[in-house]
């Protein structure tokens, strides 16, 4: 299993975060996109691919 250094990770929130606590965090790290609850940042970290995020960013709803 490969393991990701988030140590330098820059986190950062979407602009359009309404402020109620339900937003995640994502990080570019390597070829890799990493996204977390941003209520809880120590906890766990989801790292998808750039294929997987792509995918997810096209599946989205745009509002």
């Amino acid at each position: 299993m490969q393991t990701n250094d988030l140590s330098h990770a820059v986190w950062r929130k979407s602009s359009r975060s309404s402020g109620n606590g339900q937003c995640v965090e994502v990080a570019l790290i390597g070829p890799n996109t990493a996204v977390r609850d941003s209520k809880n940042p120590a906890g766990r970290v989801l790292v998808v691919g750039a294929r997987a995020w792509n995918a997810l960013l096209l599946a989205w709803p745009r509002t």
